[in-house]
């Protein structure tokens, strides 16, 4: 395990200022293209006084309902032992929720939306850094040619540095989000105080008369209104990394007023210039300063990203521990915040389809297109799920749950609508990204469930075990083994294996299982329990929380306390190496059986996911058919 930085707890002036350069870039660069797709995009309005205080009271009301009301004050209260996101949010429905059916739709549903946030993760690097450098061509046409070059080089830059964590990137991105937010606030202020009217968008009956001049016309521009809260998501699933009051401080302190005052000097531009609707966010900067604000763009699109980067790392970590994922090498970056982490292999994955997006679509418009379907998804399948904890975990009343959670999913569901009609001009793209992603971790689910089930089937009764060798005792040698099994009943194969092979016991058996709660951390007296089994074997379970990374020789350790003592210098550790053949039994298709066996093929080695030391392990080959 990698780990950087002091032990010296970080101050919440010190996490709200590294917040703003991790959760809020992607909600924060939304200006650079929202407005502009209302009023020149593909479902453009035109940009009459009318429609200009229309869209602005439907982006305000979003931003209220969505983000303030939405994710920052309820949702965020589902925060399961400080972690966030989806998968966290599933994790908080009790066991006992209506049965094994409808407990299995809901984790169906919870899969899918954080399959979906991949897809986002992926798409929002791509629009923002793409949205940034197209503000180069508003300076001069030179530029026109080097956009997507450009865009590409900072891309793959930003992959590049993500090694050195969100701690680190997040104290260089802080002060450039604080600049960024002051200067799109001061940029809005100045066309405000020019055009006061334009802040009798605030009255709702805006929003309403929009929807009753437009009729359908109107509502597709609801899908471009929806860019003003993509970060929404993001916001939550990032909320491991700081915690909740941080992240609150920064929204209603910095971020909302910031971005409130932008969107409403991009309209009072609209209402004294209509034709400046072909890029409002940069026809708001005087000439003399365009080209910094191109620079300042650029910076807080490439923090944006980090925001949704951020957001998969913590989703796989949680999808790894949970049993969806294959074990992927995971760094810890942060000594103080253990939601701190660098994923390898999904950061160069990241990287590659990103920049494969910018190269296809070539322009933040066409990008835009593919935009939100997989956000408005996740939203209403998180309102949906915090529907269910706040009957079952807090105990809230039918009616106040549902009055609550029916306004959010009423929004979640009108913003869908709208992003459906853009699935054939792009909007497929982030699907079959999800669509994908839920078919790997499903899959690498039920093909443990299968691989579980086998080994049981050639399980060996221990009592048996323990009467056979009782009564022909075979020979054993000094030192300690321990051998790892899924199963904390039966016999390990690997100890049949061993015994039969080398015809020998070691003087202390340990019969090892590792599991993973429903919770982020496990308090450290619940972590190990040793049960004697006799014969000098002893059956060991180890409980992990599902942000937590095994450390076996560590917790072996702690089993002293419990009286298993272990000396680590005498000690063998015998893993199963299983040779996996995809058959025609019942269980899964083949083809899914034979990509399970690849998947299993390109899983981190478990000497290294449960820090085992690599000359304290002994392998045994075993073959199974799935």
């Amino acid at each position: 395990m990698r780990v950087s930085g002091s032990h010296q707890a970080p101050s919440s002036g010190l996490l709200t200022l590294a917040a703003l350069g991790v959760v809020f870039g992607d909600i924060g660069t939304s200006p650079l293209y929202a407005l502009r797709e209302c009023f020149h995009g593909p479902h453009a309005i035109a940009p009459t006084p009318a429609n200009v205080l229309g869209v602005l009271s439907l982006i305000f009301w979003a931003l209220v309902v969505v983000i303030s009301i939405k994710y920052v004050t309820y949702v965020m209260r589902a925060d399961n032992q400080g972690e966030g996101g989806i998968l966290a949010l599933m994790a908080l429905i009790p066991p006992t929720y209506r049965g094994p059916q409808s407990r299995g739709v809901l984790t169906v549903l919870g899969l899918f939306g954080a399959a979906l946030l991949y897809g986002d993760g992926i798409i929002t690097p791509a629009i923002t850094v793409l949205g940034a450098m197209e503000g180069l061509k508003t300076a001069t046409p030179f530029f026109d040619p080097y956009v997507v070059p450009l865009t590409v080089a900072v891309l793959v830059a930003l992959f590049l540095v993500q090694h050195r964590g969100t701690a680190a990137v997040g104290a260089v991105f802080g002060p450039v989000m604080v600049v960024w937010f002051a200067a799109i606030g001061i940029l809005g202020l100045r066309m405000v105080i020019q055009s006061p009217s334009v802040l009798t968008a605030i009255n709702p009956l805006h929003g309403f008369d929009f929807f009753m001049r437009n009729g359908p016309h109107g509502f597709l521009v609801l899908g471009s209104v929806f860019l003003v809260v993509t970060g929404g998501e993001a916001l939550y699933a990032d909320m491991g990394h700081f915690g909740t009051r941080p992240i609150r401080l920064a929204w209603f302190a910095i971020v909302q007023p910031g971005l409130m005052l932008n969107y409403f000097g991009q309209g009072a531009l609209l209402l004294a210039t209509p034709r400046a609707a072909e890029q409002p966010f940069f026809l708001l900067v005087p000439s003399m300063l365009l080209l910094p604000m191109v620079v300042l763009a650029t910076l807080a699109a490439v923090i944006a990203s980090q925001a949704l980067i951020s957001a998969v790392y913590s989703l796989t970590r949680q999808a790894v521990q949970l049993g969806y994922s294959p074990r992927l090498e995971i760094q810890h970056t942060s000594a103080e915040t253990i939601g701190q982490i660098y994923v390898p292999q999904i950061n160069f994955a990241l990287m590659a389809a990103t920049v494969a997006l910018v190269i296809a679509f070539g322009s933040s418009s066409s990008l835009a297109a593919a935009y939100g379907i997989a956000v408005t998804a996740t939203m209403g399948i998180t309102t949906l799920l915090a529907y269910v904890v706040s009957r079952y975990v807090w105990g809230w009343s039918r009616l106040a749950a549902g009055l609550i959670t029916g306004l959010f999913f009423v929004v979640d569901l009108a913003f869908f609508g709208a992003n459906v009609l853009k699935i054939a001009h792009g909007g497929w793209v982030p699907l079959v990204i999800a669509a994908t992603v839920y078919l790997l971790m499903t899959t690498w689910k039920r093909g443990r469930d299968i691989l579980g089930a086998r080994l049981r089937e050639r399980a060996y009764p221990f009592a048996q075990f323990l009467k056979d060798i009782a009564a022909r005792p075979p020979i054993r040698v000094p030192g300690t083994a321990v051998f790892m099994t899924g199963s904390p009943a039966g016999t390990p194969i690997t100890l049949l294996h061993n015994l039969e092979h080398n015809k020998v016991l070691h003087e202390k058996v340990v019969l090892l299982t590792v599991t993973t709660a429903d919770i982020p951390q496990v308090p450290a007296d619940d972590r190990v329990s040793v049960e004697p089994l006799g014969e000098n074997f002893f059956r060991v379970t180890l409980v992990y929380g599902f942000i937590e990374e095994p450390n076996v020789p560590a917790a072996l350790a702690e089993a002293r306390e419990q009286g298993l003592r272990i000396d680590p210098k005498t000690t063998t550790y015998f893993l199963g190496r299983e040779t996996l053949l995809a058959t025609r039994r019942p269980g899964m298709a083949v083809w899914r059986e034979r990509l399970f066996v690849l998947m299993s093929r390109n899983a981190m080695r478990a000497t290294a996911f449960f820090r085992i030391p690599s000359d304290r392990v002994v392998e045994l080959g075993l073959q199974l058919e799935l």
